[in-house]
């Protein structure tokens, strides 16, 4: 029977970690790597973690590369510090270990709790996540935002559902699309992507259109509203950023 460890990265999630790692302390093993926190997340994660260490940022990818890396077994579940396994997928995952799957990697679908709701409608759901793999045939991209596993074989997908507790609130959910669209940015300038005209005014209303309206946010009221508008403006602010790059201006840092 295929044996399963959970690898989760951290940096000043100490209001995270003990619930993340909670959800899972059905697995064999659980790992977390840091990279540099000042609060408290180490010393949560020592309570409940069989292996905690410390290593210097490398990039999302790179960072779940060697938190792969350090497992003890091959069949792995990465696993943010802001998400928790749901009873229903620990019993999936539980009940396709007790033999060796079929697939090398599954998909889970991801739903967030924002501000106080549960959405399942617009972009964010049900935002497939390639979460669980054997490490023997998977590997993470280096891609600054949005980093993803490939997997060389068969995928499959689970019913059972991430739980994402992304943003305290809509402060914290501004701050992260500002960090984001930064990163955005720079990966499409690195790879050639130029912005014009379309991008800036005509990419947001797109997108704003489909979450809204094909992606039914507005089944969730005035929390479908906010959401499609923050996405919309998630997709102007990443084009702002790469047009604000192609006249040489922008940062490199992270």
């Amino acid at each position: 029977m295929p044996r399963l460890s959970v690898v989760v990265i951290t940096r000043n999630e100490a209001g995270n970690i003990r619930a993340a790692l909670r959800s899972v302390r059905w697995a064999d093993e659980l790992v977390v790597v840091d990279s540099g926190s000042t609060d408290d997340t180490m010393r949560i994660a020592r309570e409940i973690a069989d292996r905690v260490t410390a290593h210097e940022w490398a990039g999302y990818g790179a960072q779940k590369n060697h938190a792969t890396g350090l497992a003890a077994h091959d069949w792995v579940l990465s696993l943010d510090a802001d998400e928790r396994v749901s009873p229903s997928l620990a019993r999936e995952i539980q009940a396709l270990l007790r033999h060796e799957p079929a697939a090398r990697g599954y998909r889970i679908p991801r739903v967030t709790r924002y501000l106080g709701r549960w959405i399942r409608s617009t972009d964010w759901h049900p935002d497939l996540q390639l979460r669980l793999y054997d490490r023997r045939t998977a590997r993470w991209n280096d891609r600054l935002v949005h980093e993803s596993v490939a997997v060389d074989g068969l995928v499959d997908r689970l019913q059972g559902e991430l739980e994402h507790h992304a943003y305290r609130d809509v402060s914290h959910h501004l701050q992260t699309i500002d960090h984001y669209t930064t990163l955005a940015a720079r990966q499409m300038h690195r790879d050639g992507r130029r912005a014009g005209w379309v991008d800036l005014a005509a990419r947001p209303l797109a997108a704003f259109v489909r979450n809204y309206v094909v992606r039914r946010g507005v089944r969730d009221g005035m929390h479908g509203l906010i959401i499609s508008i923050l996405n919309a403006g998630y997709v102007f602010l990443k084009f702002v950023k790469l047009w604000e790059r192609q006249r040489g201006g922008g940062s490199d840092r992270d």
